[in-house]
C-alpha cells in the first residue's frame, strides 16, 4: 500500500509484486489466497511496480531527482513495534464469513472446471482424431460418494469388515499350513516305522539251522 501510494504520483499503479528475491517479476493470474498458502517474507524484498501506462515509468525514474521517498509519514505512518505485533495478530485472527465465501467460490470454480472437463470428455469420447485414434475413456459404473459424515463412516466400517475378512482367511490358511505340515510328519513317522517293520520281519525269515 505505502509503494502504491508513493508511486501514483507517476501514473496509475496497477499492482505491486513483493518478491524474496529478483526474478522476471510476472505477476500471477490470481492472487494468493488470504487464508492459505500465507508465505511472510523476511529480510531484504524485492519490489516490482506495475504501472497501467508506459508513460508512468519514465516519471518515475525522475523521481530520483526529488530526493529520497519516505514510506512513513505523518499523514500515512508505517506501524513498527508493538503496534505492528498488534496489527498482524489481529490480521492473523480468521473471519468464518470471508473464509467460507473463499472455500465456497472455491468449491464452485472446481466443480465448474470438472464439469466442463467430463463434457468435453463426454464430446471427444469416440470421435477419432487426426491421425484416425479414438481415445477411449473407462467411467465408473457407481457415481462417486457424497462428501458426507455418514458416507465416511459407511466407508469406514466396510473397511474394517474387509480387514477382519482378510484376516480371518489369513488365520485359516495358516491353519490348513499347520495341518497340512502335521500330516507330512505323521506320515514321515509311519514310513520310517514301516521300514523298521519289514527290516525286522525279513531279519526274522533268514535261515538259522543251528
Amino acid at each position: 500500500d505505502s509503494l502504491s501510494r508513493l508511486f501514483s504520483r507517476c501514473g496509475q499503479v496497477q499492482y505491486v509484486d513483493i518478491c524474496d528475491k529478483p526474478g522476471p517479476g510476472e505477476k500471477k493470474d490470481k492472487l494468493a489466497s488470504k487464508f492459505f498458502d500465507h508465505k511472510t517474507l523476511k529480510g531484504f524484498q524485492v519490489a516490482y511496480v506495475v504501472f497501467r501506462k508506459p508513460a508512468a515509468v519514465q516519471a518515475a525514474k525522475a523521481l530520483s531527482q526529488e530526493g529520497p521517498l519516505l514510506i512513513s509519514t505523518e499523514s500515512h505512518p508505517v506501524k513498527t513495534g508493538i503496534s505492528k505485533w498488534i496489527a498482524n495478530y489481529e490480521a492473523s485472527i480468521v473471519d468464518p464469513k470471508e473464509l467460507k465465501a473463499e472455500v465456497d467460490a472455491y468449491m464452485q470454480d472446481y466443480d465448474k472446471k470438472m464439469a466442463e472437463e467430463e463434457a468435453k470428455a463426454a464430446k471427444e469420447e469416440g470421435v477419432p482424431d487426426e491421425e484416425g485414434w479414438v481415445k477411449v475413456t473407462r467411467k465408473g459404473r457407481k457415481p462417486g460418494l457424497p462428501r458426507t459424515e455418514a458416507a465416511n463412516l459407511r466407508m469406514l466400517e466396510k473397511e474394517k469388515q474387509k480387514r477382519a475378512r482378510k484376516e480371518l482367511l489369513n488365520f485359516y490358511a495358516w491353519q490348513h499350513r499347520e495341518t497340512k505340515r502335521e500330516h507330512i510328519a505323521q506320515l514321515r513317522k509311519k514310513f520310517e516305522e514301516d521300514k523298521q517293520r519289514i527290516a525286522l520281519m525279513r531279519a526274522q525269515r533268514k535261515f538259522r539251522p543251528y
